[in-house]
């Protein structure tokens, strides 16, 4: 009897852990987004993202309020990347074509965590080269860390090669952040991701919005 009691309480507490899982996995019963994330974010979502203040591609200081205005997909990175910035913007700016075609008005926004050699006609053309919507964002090392640091991202520069101090690669993080106006931050996407992947759970995030 006691044997059987002490099995049916460990089964319920089973049972009561898996449902905390479940429900913080899914981002808990009060989470309108709920049915649009993939993935589970450590500590929510309320943990990522936040105000800013960058320089965009006309030399203004511009803040998040000025910037993120509709549904916006930004990205961190840098305009000397030799490939992961150019491919995984260039997948931004396809499913923003995408979300067009279905009705659906978002930006993609660029944001440089080099400042030494992104100066905002850099990153304009960069931006603009790869869409005409796309937003450049540059500033003070101080301003783009600060931003760095709401997104919770990482990024760090390795020493430049010996006779060219304006040559050298900068590790940094590759996921790309959708962020809508009313909201803040509310979910991320891999490098994998494709275009239709991204613009599926774009549309989703709006429509529960």
């Amino acid at each position: 009897m006691v044997r059987n009691i002490a099995i049916l309480a460990v089964v319920c507490m089973a049972a009561l852990l898996g449902g905390i899982w479940y429900i913080t996995l899914r981002g808990g019963s009060d989470d309108a987004f709920a049915q649009c994330r993939e993935s589970a974010i450590a500590g929510g979502s309320d943990a990522i993202g936040g105000p800013f203040e960058l320089v965009n591609a006309k030399g203004e200081t511009v803040t998040d309020k000025d910037v993120i205005t509709e549904p916006s997909i930004l990205y961190f990175g840098y305009t000397f990347c030799p490939d992961v910035c150019p491919l995984d913007n260039a997948r931004n700016a396809e499913a923003i074509d995408v979300l067009a075609e279905r009705g659906y008005s978002t930006t993609p926004v660029f944001i440089s965590i080099d400042p030494a050699r992104d100066t905002p006609e850099v990153v304009g053309d960069f931006a603009f080269n790869l869409h005409e919507k796309m937003i450049g964002l540059t500033g003070s090392p101080e301003q783009v860390k600060a931003a760095s640091q709401a997104y919770k991202t990482y990024y760090k520069a390795h020493d430049a090669e010996e006779g060219d101090e304006d040559y050298y690669l900068v590790d940094h993080t590759t996921m790309s952040y959708l962020v809508l106006p009313d909201y803040g931050f509310v979910d991320f996407f891999r490098r994998d991701v494709t275009p239709e992947q991204m613009a599926d759970r774009v549309a989703c995030f709006i429509d529960h919005s």
